[in-house]
């Protein structure tokens, strides 16, 4: 079996301050409910469970610390809008459906946030799509295109009023949206893992190696110190689902990398010259995502690999490769900061399909899942693992009506080697037509 297996290089988690020890998997334990996947859909299904069933015991098991994973290691995004792909559907009703559960989730993180004085840059500050060059003006016209046939909100930005927002005369042109939000994801993770409710107990550095019926109609989970037997079995495991034996052949894992700088000092600042705390996508899919946070950290993210392995499947040479990489794209677009140093490049590993279509629903008798993200991860994780609490206790609602309308099942892979070929491949090309957008 395949564990996760995150480095320590991630910046987001570098920031935070120590944890105390964790809590791990011992002995045989007995649930009402087994949550594995403490990331953004595990910890909302646990916490909806909770409250629909205060006196249940709740188990939420980690395969590492909370934050670690691929939900500590984003660009820190939370977005409101359908994924590219999504847009590009042509049912309005389906976009409608994906806007109310991307807001939905917006709002229930938002109102933890406060509720419990989570320290995590929780910002509204909406978001930029850039263009560079002819190919992505192309893509950005598309998209706006798009926006206005979808009825939402955006203002165009170009020239010196988008160079006095980013610090930077490198884009050619973006299209603002006010719906997003931006955070230190690292430090939300934690911070909603430290909220759970009282019947929610968390085990974390706790991987689940194997899960086997137990003949009665439950399961029993094993893990290296201890097990736990449960008849309600809830998956956040995204990637990791396949290695549990479901949605076997239907899951591309992909890992995409990041870099930050050192805080700017205030005398770097001056010379950047733009505002603080904004995020920027790329028009071209394939180009980079560019973040100033509040702290003052400049993040490039751009590269991706396939890894069948997970983390396994990249080491140091690959990572200081990928930085050689950032590093070109931080200096076209800020030469003037060629003294600040990047200080951390990290990875994380999320899961896509063919079809680009998400998993939800009941895999089996007590069995429930929310898996493949593609890419959207904090909205999407955060309101189907709230969901799939619902559907797994038989709540009714018209957000799980919506949920159930817009996810399906993702398409078959071909067999190796030829879906490692093909995913490399593609990658390849879609990094060299993308290359004036990196």
């Amino acid at each position: 079996m395949n564990l996760p297996h995150d480095d320590n290089t991630c910046g987001w988690y570098a920031a935070l301050p120590p944890q105390g020890p964790a809590r791990r998997l011992t002995g045989r334990q007995i649930a009402d409910y087994a949550v594995i996947g403490a990331g953004f859909a595990g910890l909302a299904a646990a916490r909806r469970l909770a409250a629909h069933e205060p006196h249940a015991r709740i188990l939420l098991i980690d395969a590492q610390r909370v934050a670690e994973g691929a939900s500590g290691r984003n660009s820190g995004f939370v977005i409101d809008l359908p994924h590219k792909f999504a847009l590009e559907n042509p049912d309005p009703a389906f976009k409608q459906r994906l806007l109310r559960l991307n807001r939905a989730a917006i709002d229930q993180l938002q109102s933890l946030v406060e509720a419990h004085g989570i320290a995590c840059q929780w910002s509204h500050a909406g978001k930029y799509q850039g263009a560079v060059g002819e190919r992505g003006l192309a893509y950005l016209a598309h998209f706006e295109k798009l926006m206005a046939a979808l009825g939402e909100p955006y203002r165009a930005v170009d020239g010196p009023d988008l160079a006095r927002v980013l610090g930077t005369s490198c884009y050619s042109r973006a299209i603002y949206t006010p719906g997003s939000y931006l955070v230190q994801p690292a430090a939300l993770v934690r911070g909603l893992a430290a909220s759970l409710p009282e019947n929610v107990e968390l085990l974390e550095n706790s991987p689940i190696t194997r899960v086997e019926r137990d003949g009665t109609g439950g399961y029993v989970l094993y893990g290296k110190d201890g097990e736990v037997r449960t008849r309600n079995l809830l998956l956040g495991t995204s990637i990791f689902t396949r290695e549990f034996g479901y949605l076997e052949n239907r899951l591309l894992p992909v890992m995409t990398f990041a870099s930050w700088t050192a805080p700017l000092t205030e005398e770097q600042s001056k010379r950047y010259g733009g505002t603080f705390d904004w995020g920027l996508t790329p028009a071209d899919h394939a180009g980079t995502t560019v973040r100033m946070t509040q702290d003052r950290r400049l993040i490039i993210r751009n590269t991706y690999k396939h890894v069948p392995k997970y983390g396994r499947s990249v080491g140091n040479a690959t990572r200081d490769s990928i930085r050689v990489e950032h590093r070109k794209a931080f200096l076209s677009r800020f030469p003037a900061l060629a003294d600040v140093p990047f200080t951390h490049t990290w990875g994380g590993v999320y899961a896509i399909s063919r079809n680009f279509t998400n998993f939800f629903g009941q895999l089996e008798d007590g069995v429930f899942a929310a898996a493949c993200d593609n890419g959207v991860g904090a909205a999407w994780g955060t309101i189907s693992g709230t969901l799939l609490a619902d559907y797994a206790v038989g709540a009714q609602s018209s957000l799980l009506d919506d949920i159930h309308a817009v996810t399906g099942m993702p398409s078959l892979n071909p067999p190796e080697p030829f879906l490692g070929l093909g995913v490399r491949t593609r990658i390849r090309l879609a990094a060299w037509q993308s290359r004036a957008e990196l």
